[in-house]
């Protein structure tokens, strides 16, 4: 920053201390095209990034908001700047600064993950600001978006949907458990992130066998020396343990084994067909190349519009709850008509190999 735009900023600091924001706010944007009408975007980007913090920890959220889609757009989209860290962090550092209430907050970050598409190296957006925004969401309860930026994030994306996923399961009927870890394990297949996926369904195991020590103690190993692959099976959970064979046939591209699970867990698949149906069809295809019809639509954002997910617009796709995002929505599954499975499932021969 040169010396001149430090000063700039600080006169703007001293008029915003003494609660003249709205002068403040002008003449920052006054300066800020100055620069832009010379193209030195540059000392634009000073003015406006500090400009909008400031502005923003004042509590001003539509001054600061306005200041940060400025710099955005004006800046970012038409200086062509492109997705590095140092750009990122300018932006993450705004999103942080936001009031949690404030409306141009979300316009905020729909815009910065359309600029990283543009300019960055993934059509989807950068993965580190969907996991700043789907974190941001997931700590204040905002459930639909919190799923749909953490599906599209970082490797630590995955224990963050799952927390948010198990403190909703807790809330829910026991036999559940399998319609709550689909919401992560499904999503993140479909997207390709088979890493992903079987951190989410580790995570989400390991909590669920940490709060009901009685499945850890019934349950059976799977192992193979030669292939090193291993997973735990529960008797009593059969969906649960559909989705880790799934993710096993994944990990071993083996269309054989997927084909042989919908036969086996063909029963209990059923109770669940309008949920996981389109889901599991679309990683047929993805992984293990058994072609679907072309029906046109994303299809992860179409499975994030079904019941699975909430839906978007509706009641359900916002936590009410204290900001931790434990509060189920009412889009959380009902129990399968009849009530929870009462037989055991037996351990099924599947090849690890």
């Amino acid at each position: 920053m040169s010396a001149k735009i430090a000063k700039t900023i600080a006169r703007q600091k001293e008029k915003i201390a003494e609660g003249n924001f709205y002068e403040a706010h002008q003449q920052l944007r006054v300066i800020t095209s100055r620069y832009l009408k010379a193209a030195d975007y540059p000392s634009a980007c000073d003015v406006l990034f500090n400009g909008s913090l400031l502005l923003l920890r004042a509590g001003q959220g539509a001054s600061g908001g306005d200041l940060a889609l400025m710099l955005l757009n004006d800046v970012y989209m038409k200086g062509e700047w492109e997705c590095n860290e140092q750009n990122k962090k300018r932006l993450s550092e705004i999103l942080h600064a936001f009031p949690k209430d404030e409306p141009t907050r979300k316009r905020f970050i729909t815009e910065i993950v359309g600029w990283s598409s543009r300019f960055g190296d993934i059509e989807r957006g950068d993965p580190d600001l969907h996991h700043d925004a789907g974190k941001l969401y997931a700590e204040e309860g905002e459930a639909y978006d919190a799923e749909r930026h953490l599906v599209l994030g970082t490797s630590h994306s995955p224990p963050v949907l799952v927390h948010l996923h198990y403190a909703w399961y807790k809330e829910d009927a026991p036999h559940l458990a399998p319609l709550y870890a689909s919401r992560s394990v499904l999503p993140y297949l479909i997207v390709g992130n088979l890493s992903s996926a079987n951190n989410a369904l580790s995570t989400f195991i390991s909590e669920l066998t940490t709060s009901n020590p009685h499945l850890l103690a019934m349950s059976q190993p799977i192992e193979s020396a030669k292939s090193g692959l291993s997973l735990r099976i529960f008797p009593s959970v059969p969906l649960l343990n559909f989705l880790s064979f799934v993710v096993l046939a994944a990990q071993k591209g083996d269309a054989a084994l997927f084909k042989q699970l919908a036969k086996y867990y063909a029963a209990h698949l059923k109770d669940v067909e309008g949920l996981w149906g389109d889901a599991l069809a679309q990683i047929g295809e993805i992984w293990f190349g058994i072609k679907i019809p072309r029906q046109g639509g994303n299809p992860l954002f179409d499975m994030m519009g079904s019941m699975l997910f909430g839906g978007q617009g509706g009641a359900g796709a916002k936590g009410s709850g204290s900001g931790s995002g434990s509060t189920p929505r009412s889009g959380t599954p009902k129990p399968i008509a009849g009530g929870p499975k009462k037989e055991v499932e037996k351990l099924p021969a599947m090849d690890l190999d």
